[in-house]
């Protein structure tokens, strides 16, 4: 079964951890409590072929972004959220983008743009438009607008995801002789 390496990157209370938490789970995180940094793993199926993901909820604080680097370099899919009640968690992405960009040294990278809170209409600041523009701006990157607590589109963020990275790179490609090749030292 190929596994997949997928690392949620935003600002802090954008919903990273209850974004991930409801695609594991399925359970809806009330409390903010900001992460440093949480694995977790699910198999799924995504167009009939078993996956295994292993998920990396980031720290949206800047006193970890030392570990960015890391994790960017290692990690094969990037879900980049954002609050669409909050500018400013909008405006952080661009950057994390380009060091995205920067750490794998190449310009297309498997990524989703997820707007979320999508169900906090009326305190809405960052419209669908904004965020389909921003997706367009990076090269038709996948742009959804999500909802931890109603489940709005949440297994199509990393659904997604997976179907870009067998495009990337099919399923052989990453393999020699059956088995993948381990590093000893990952934060996977």
């Amino acid at each position: 079964m190929r596994e997949y390496k997928l690392v949620v990157l935003g600002s802090g209370g954008v919903g990273k951890s209850a974004l991930t938490v409801q695609f594991v789970q399925s359970i809806f995180v009330e409390k903010y409590d900001p992460t440093i940094e949480d694995s977790y793993r699910k198999q799924v199926e995504v167009d009939g072929e078993q996956c295994m993901l292993e998920i990396l909820d980031t720290a949206g604080t800047e006193q970890f972004t030392a570990m960015r680097d890391l994790y960017m370099k290692n990690g094969q899919g990037f879900v980049l959220v954002y609050s669409i009640i909050s500018q400013s968690t909008f405006n952080d992405l661009a950057e994390l983008r380009e060091q995205i960009l920067r750490v794998k040294d190449t310009d297309k990278v498997p990524m989703v743009l997820c707007g979320n809170k999508c169900d906090l209409e009326e305190d809405r600041i960052i419209s669908k438009d904004q965020g389909n523009a921003l997706a367009n701006q990076w090269g038709s990157t996948t742009f959804l607008e999500t909802s931890a607590r109603k489940k709005i589109n949440v297994d199509e963020v990393f659904f997604d995801l997976v179907k870009q990275i067998n495009k990337t790179s099919p399923a052989g490609k990453d393999k020699k002789g059956g088995k993948d090749k381990k590093k000893k030292c990952t934060l996977f």
